[in-house]
């Protein structure tokens, strides 16, 4: 792994982090969250982070995205996320699909996991699950991950759910066997379960100042177009293939 890369993807991971603070100590992050691992992933979310509004009869079919910051659009306006751009393109495209920003600051695969039903309420055809970075920051074993994001996908197979996962990467700080395990859980996973993959959510953003905010880390809305690019290449397709009726 070069260092450009290296850097990219320790401001990427960072970037998950709660309240966005890149400067706070590895130690107090991994101490919080052992104080409230237990709790959270047993808490109910909040209605408006999320929460899906209970659809009205006749409702569009929804596509459901699965994150934490990134993916709530930490620092941009809410339409400047990337959730809200891929509904704009699934429009311009005449695709009758209503995109549900399932994203949480701070969220774990845990979190993500406990969370599931709430997300996935009402038709929804697609989930994007892009989870993962907080993992990675706290240290938390790349095996614990992967079973998250393992049950995260069968529960929503079961349902009839065409799922797309997002990867993320690990920062260098924990050495190569962790960073190879890390990455290679999402290739795994999708090669298991026969789901659709995203390599890096961030790829063509993280390390790039001219695309994040002054933190260095979470996306301006010039990158957050780019993330939509990057997941839009794969969603595309399949939004073209489950709008079809079933015979």
């Amino acid at each position: 792994m070069n260092l450009w890369l290296a850097a990219a993807l320790a401001l990427t991971v960072a970037g998950c982090a709660p309240r966005g603070d890149d400067r706070e100590d590895l130690s107090r992050a991994r101490s919080r969250d052992a104080r409230g691992r237990e709790a959270r992933s047993h808490a109910a979310p909040s209605v408006s982070a999320a929460v899906p509004a209970k659809p009205p009869a006749g409702a569009r079919p929804r596509i459901a995205v699965l994150g934490d910051s990134l993916t709530a659009g930490l620092g941009v306006p809410k339409a400047a996320a990337y959730p809200a751009l891929l509904q704009q393109r699934l429009d311009a495209d005449g695709f009758d699909f209503e995109i549900v920003d399932a994203g949480v600051s701070g969220d774990t695969s845990a979190g993500g996991l406990a969370r599931l039903d709430w997300a996935l309420d009402g038709d929804v055809r697609v989930l994007i699950v892009a989870l993962g970075g907080n993992d990675a920051l706290r240290g938390l074993p790349a095996e614990q991950m992967r079973r998250n994001l393992a049950q995260i996908i069968e529960r929503a197979q079961a349902r009839d759910i065409t799922v797309i996962l997002a990867g993320m990467e690990a920062p260098p700080n924990y050495g190569r066997d962790y960073i190879v395990s890390f990455h290679m859980v999402y290739p795994a996973l999708a090669a298991q379960y026969r789901v659709a993959l995203v390599p890096f959510l961030l790829q063509g953003v993280a390390g790039n100042e001219a695309l994040n905010q002054p933190d260095g880390i979470h996306p301006t809305a010039a990158g957050a177009r780019i993330v939509a690019d990057n997941v839009w290449a794969v969603l595309k397709p399949i939004a073209e293939a489950r709008r079809r009726p079933t015979t």
